[in-house]
């Protein structure tokens, strides 16, 4: 995979953002893609991620459509604001294992007091066929950045 452009301001600060939340570092999510209203994120198969049958575990399918629709939200807001979560409604689809998971977060309905996103989350296996795996609709509230 080539190395994604992420030298927009904004792609720059969801990726420092995003290096600071220590449970997406430990679970080796990735940044792929930032536009205005859109997030990629990928999350690699392994260890960290699996539930008692070997696939991947539903929190960490639910923990990367909450970044990538969490970060599709912060590229509506001005400098000085962040976002958190108030609300998300998940449907998994399908099970995996192996290969990596692909979130892609879209901006519904952007606003000063909620936002509203969409997350569709894909697997693509060693061969690189994609299979939808889970949707989910998100409520974000802006909130002041503390740090």
């Amino acid at each position: 995979m080539s190395t994604p452009d992420l030298s927009s301001a904004i792609a720059q600060r969801i990726a420092a953002s995003l290096s600071r939340q220590g449970m997406m570092t430990h679970l080796d999510v990735k940044l792929l893609r930032v536009e205005k209203g859109e997030v990629e994120v990928a999350l690699p198969f392994g260890d960290k991620v699996t539930q008692q049958q070997g696939g991947f575990h539903g929190g960490a399918i639910g923990a990367l459509a909450d970044i990538a629709g969490g970060y599709a939200g912060l590229t509506v807001l001005p400098e000085g604001m962040e976002i958190v979560t108030a609300e998300y409604k998940i449907n998994f689809l399908s099970g995996h294992q192996q290969g990596e998971l692909r979130a892609v977060g879209k901006v519904a309905k952007g606003g000063k007091r909620i936002i509203v996103t969409t997350v569709e989350v894909f697997h693509i296996d060693a061969q690189g066929k994609k299979s939808m795996c889970a949707v989910m609709q998100q409520t974000l509230v802006p909130v002041p950045q503390t740090y």
